[in-house]
């Protein structure tokens, strides 16, 4: 078994080398997680609006459904499409099991509360009049949204962040849906558990780097925009 000084070291070897098994993999993680953010946020936005400036039967039950998801963990989320796509659930004849597409359904799923629930938060801050104001002025619905959208952007991409800083770092539903295949499902989280099961850990360092420093950036970036957020009030 190697060092840690030497795991390290071959780490920042692979990074600096260029390594294309793991840079597939973190190629594998990014198309999956911004392939599931790009189908889960028009969709989450319509919602939260809908939910902030309109009333209707149940829409608090629904409030509460989407910040209780919130808490859900990645791999009961895992497991519920895991039977619902196996051969013996309702969806197998769709055959995605252990496919990128079974990975990007699952981390919609995840996704979708997040964004959900911090948009709404963000819609819900802003006078309602403006809406109102907006569509008097002569703005058709969809202008009138993207207006107030405008208004509300820091904390629309700090829903944004938060639900992509979720999703590209669960282990838990990618594992169950995906199968940890090499060359084609297994992205950074599930080969960090593959490479440290195995005492090999010098992919799984250097796959733990690349996933500290974007999580860091997704931080920053969070921070970042609740300062402009705070300064433009």
């Amino acid at each position: 078994m190697q060092s840690l000084g030497e795991a390290i070291a071959n780490a920042l070897g692979l990074l600096l080398g260029g390594d294309p098994e793991l840079w597939e993999i973190v190629a594998i993680s990014f198309r999956v997680s911004v392939t599931a953010m790009l189908v889960a946020t028009p969709f989450a936005l319509l919602v939260a609006f809908a939910l902030a400036h309109f009333t209707f039967p149940g829409r608090k039950l629904l409030v509460t459904l989407f910040s209780s998801l919130l808490s859900v963990p990645a791999v009961v989320v895992g497991l519920t499409f895991y039977l619902l796509l196996s051969r013996q659930g309702p969806l197998g004849d769709w055959k995605l099991l252990f496919t990128q597409s079974a990975m990007v359904i699952g981390q919609i799923a995840l996704a979708f509360p997040i964004l959900v629930a911090m948009s709404h938060s963000a819609f819900h801050a802003l006078d309602r009049r403006a809406w109102e104001t907006a569509r008097t002025l002569g703005a058709g619905p969809l202008r009138a949204t993207l207006t107030l959208m405008r208004e509300i952007r820091f904390g629309l991409f700090a829903a944004l962040f938060a639900a992509f800083g979720r999703i590209i770092a669960e282990v838990g539903a990618s594992m169950m849906l995906g199968g940890n295949i090499l060359h084609y499902t297994r992205n950074i989280p599930t080969a960090i558990a593959l490479e440290t099961s195995k005492g090999e850990f010098a992919q799984g360092i250097a796959l733990g780097i690349v996933l500290l420093s974007l999580t860091f950036s997704v931080t920053a970036l969070l921070q970042h925009l609740q300062q402009r957020r705070m300064i433009g009030r």
